[in-house]
């Protein structure tokens, strides 16, 4: 058993505390790791707001981390002590259908134990102050150590600076494949991002990659642009500065509307805007933001019949085994951008200033 810091959620709605916790060691098929550097992301803040009806207390969350393999329990073959690593939230078992057919990146193997906070054979490797801690997406990257499946692990170059990459276990990912493998965005389009947040930036970043000719990055705080365009938005502008909502202003400016849009806040008025932003006839929306629970999406049904396509994305559509080492690969080689995403770096004890930063747009 190691003993270590990490920073726990003990209840909803509280900042989270810096405890030393008890990491029990990895099972069969589990790699416990040493944590080096890890982000936080929406998602976290979601859960940790009691919003998340999946969410369980006492537990230790974060889910965009890189670290190096401690140990691997019986049975793990894919890494080894001493790999360099970055744990996943969707894994990659490459036995269940969902690993099976192209058309999804949802592995299913572990899920349900997953949702509820549990490794897969439904009991926890953390515990502080004598009681059991949750699991966080399977990753629980607020930790100095952390134990994972052995599918949830992807073994990547030695060489990357773990403070960046971590970045690729989540947000970056997730908006770079919504351009490229979810919307597949063509050369010469034109395309729209509602939300600036890292996500935003990263879906801007893959339309660039992918040729887009014209990005419309659309956010309330214009303290935002600078970096978009950095990017490769090609003008920015926010639904509050005219008067007709915000699809009918993208319409207007666009002759009849985007081939692309993307919603990367997770507001179900927003999917609505960016789905009747879209062309008639071929225009794609996609869904990237995680709206909160039991809410809704609402659109007139002649949006779809004449032409438009409604999707969503879950970590970018990437079979995250397979692909998180490659986009590590891309970054090393400069196709694809990640330190630019980092704004702020801190120590692991002021995580809740980190959050501070994250909801006031910082």
């Amino acid at each position: 058993v190691i003993k270590c810091k990490a920073a726990v959620a003990w209840e909803a709605g509280k900042p989270l505390s810096i405890e030393e916790v008890e990491v029990a060691p990895p099972k069969a098929h589990e790699v416990r790791i040493k944590i080096v550097a890890t982000a936080v992301c929406h998602t976290d803040a979601y859960t940790l707001s009691g919003a998340d009806p999946e969410g369980c207390f006492p537990v230790i969350l974060g889910h965009e981390g890189a670290g190096i393999v401690e140990s691997v329990g019986e049975g793990v073959t894919k890494v080894k002590k001493g790999d360099t690593v970055i744990p996943l939230y969707i894994p990659q078992c490459g036995e269940c259908k969902f690993c099976k057919n192209p058309k999804t990146n949802l592995c299913q193997k572990i899920r349900i134990t997953q949702g509820k906070g549990l490794m897969p054979d439904g009991t926890s490797r953390f515990t502080c102050k004598g009681k059991q801690l949750y699991h966080f997406m399977g990753t629980s990257t607020f930790s100095e150590y952390t134990v994972v499946a052995d599918i949830s692990v992807a073994k990547i170059d030695a060489a990357a600076p773990l403070d960046k990459v971590c970045l690729l276990g989540c947000g970056i990912s997730t908006g770079y494949g919504a351009a490229v493998n979810t919307a597949k965005v063509e050369p010469g389009s034109t395309c729209a991002v509602f939300g600036l947040g890292g996500v935003g930036l990263a879906v801007i970043m893959g339309c660039k990659i992918a040729g887009a000719s014209r990005i419309i990055g659309i956010d309330t705080n214009k303290d935002k642009y600078a970096k978009a365009k950095e990017f490769g938005a090609t003008e920015c502008i926010s639904p509050q500065d005219s008067k007709k909502p915000i699809q009918e202003v993208l319409v207007e400016m666009t002759d009849g509307g985007v081939d692309y849009s993307f919603e990367c806040i997770g507001n179900v008025g927003v999917m609505r805007a960016a789905l009747e932003a879209c062309h008639k006839g071929w225009g794609v929306s996609v869904i990237v933001g995680v709206a909160a629970a039991g809410q809704e999406i609402s659109t007139r049904p002649f949006q779809l019949v004449t032409g438009r396509t409604w999707k969503g994305t879950a970590f970018g559509g990437w079979k995250s085994v397979d692909s998180v080492p490659k986009l590590v690969t891309d970054y090393m080689s400069k196709k694809i951008k990640v330190d630019e995403f980092v704004t702020h770096t801190l120590p692991f004890d002021k995580i809740n200033e980190a959050f501070e930063l994250m909801h006031s747009g910082k």
